[in-house]
């Protein structure tokens, strides 16, 4: 399979100093030669990597405002986490009426798609046959998480369509009523927090094609953005979303949509697995709905955005005062519950394995935990693998040698000096 991966990594940076190697949830990462490289396969582009890096070497792919060029008509798709990063901001409709003059025609919010899936979602969970407890698909990073590192829980998965999909889907058929224009011509740009976000959409998840032409940065819109809504006097109102919607871009928002008491709301990577390993080992069954996200304080906190989480988040859920509960339901739309579920199956993505073949697997398996047993267990990270038990799979798959290891060959060369 070929992987792309909006996380990139500049090695004329990188200083090889492991710290995006201690910290990335999949084991992506090594150095090698003083400078870090990135296994594909493995990387799901949480961006945990771009956060955490010293040196600034990690950086994500995403389109340009250029790209608008390129079509006859242009939608703005803002993610909701975008509106916590302005100050003193109280109504949402400056930064719409913001998004046209930077040259898009129309808007289309996704916090008004998260509403729909809000109803959708509580609709799953009245069903019977609903797993429990019944986790977040919202977060592609956690999809591909749970696909490469959890795959017995690929059942727990929400199977819907992010709210970005069917915003997608929703903006494109409006614009082609209202223009006559064909789809190829509408051009459809999703505003991202995350990295994730961008591989989503060149690698769609739980469907085979995406009706977003390009995903833009945050953080490259926002001074363009900014000055042009200091020179907006009276906004037009456009928004057309309630409290609900907005409420996804931080940890919680989803899950208190769903009117139940019985849910579980974490962030940041370490957090995540740390549940995931409870579900996996069945000690969360009494859950209704477990809310996941791979950054810090939920979308807000993604390696896309300009705000400290934390404040966006605040910022958030003031504006939420001046909002309906909800401005969105199905039936507005002409939409049902089927239209919104996946298309296609999400499959478990085997790159953790050893080897294809079983026999194969077991034997280096075995010659895994043998060579494990002669290192220090510390996992130091100094031989740059994450752990000892991720270094003697190197060994096994031949990219890494014993005497890469720094503490084993202190302690060698201790011996032979005493001797």
């Amino acid at each position: 399979m070929e992987y792309f991966h909006s996380v990139t990594l500049n090695a004329d940076r990188c200083k090889g100093c492991i710290t995006c190697v201690k910290r990335c949830p999949t084991e992506a990462i090594r150095v090698k030669d003083g400078k870090a490289t990135i296994i594909k396969e493995r990387c799901i582009d949480c961006g945990e990597c771009i956060r955490v890096c010293p040196h600034r070497a990690k950086k994500a792919v995403y389109d340009k405002l250029e790209m608008l060029q390129q079509f006859e008509y242009n939608i703005a798709m803002p993610a909701p986490a975008l509106y916590g990063q302005f100050n003193n901001l109280d109504n949402v409709d400056y930064v719409l009426n913001g998004l046209l003059d930077l040259g898009f025609d129309d808007v289309f919010e996704v916090a008004r798609a998260a509403e729909l899936i809000s109803e959708c979602t509580r609709k799953r969970l009245s069903e019977p046959d609903c797993p429990k407890p019944l986790i977040s698909t919202a977060c592609p990073a956690i999809i591909r998480l749970i696909r490469v590192r959890f795959p017995k829980l690929i059942p727990h998965l929400l199977d819907l369509l992010a709210p970005v999909e069917i915003a997608a889907k929703l903006a494109q058929k409006e614009a082609m009523e209202k223009t006559g224009l064909p789809a190829e011509k509408i051009g459809i740009f999703f505003i991202s927090p995350c990295p994730a976000k961008v591989t989503a959409v060149r690698q769609p998840l739980g469907c085979d094609t995406c009706a977003i032409s390009g995903v833009l940065a945050i953080s490259d819109i926002y001074r363009p953005l900014l000055s042009a809504m200091n020179k907006i006097k009276q906004p037009k109102p456009l928004s057309e979303c309630g409290l609900t919607g907005i409420s996804w871009s931080y940890t919680g928002g989803e899950a208190t949509a769903l009117l139940r008491t019985k849910y579980l709301a974490a962030d940041g990577m370490e957090n995540v697995i740390k549940i995931l390993e409870e579900i996996e080992d069945e000690k969360l069954e009494d859950l209704d709905f477990v809310e996941l996200g791979a950054c810090v304080s939920g979308c807000v906190g993604g390696c896309l955005t300009i705000e400290n989480p934390y404040i966006a988040r605040t910022r958030v859920r003031q504006l939420r005062k001046y909002m309906p509960v909800s401005a969105n339901r199905l039936k507005d739309y002409d939409l049902t519950y089927e239209d919104c579920k996946w298309t296609k199956e999400v499959e478990y993505d085997p790159v953790l394995q050893l080897d294809a073949d079983l026999a194969t697997a077991m034997k280096k398996m075995q010659e895994t935990r043998q060579i494990e047993k002669d290192l220090p267990g510390v996992d130091c990270a100094a031989c740059g693998s994450p752990s000892c038990r991720a270094f003697a799979e190197d060994v096994v798959a031949g990219t890494a040698k014993m005497s890469d290891c720094l503490l084993r060959l202190k302690n060698q060369l201790k011996d032979i000096i005493e001797k």
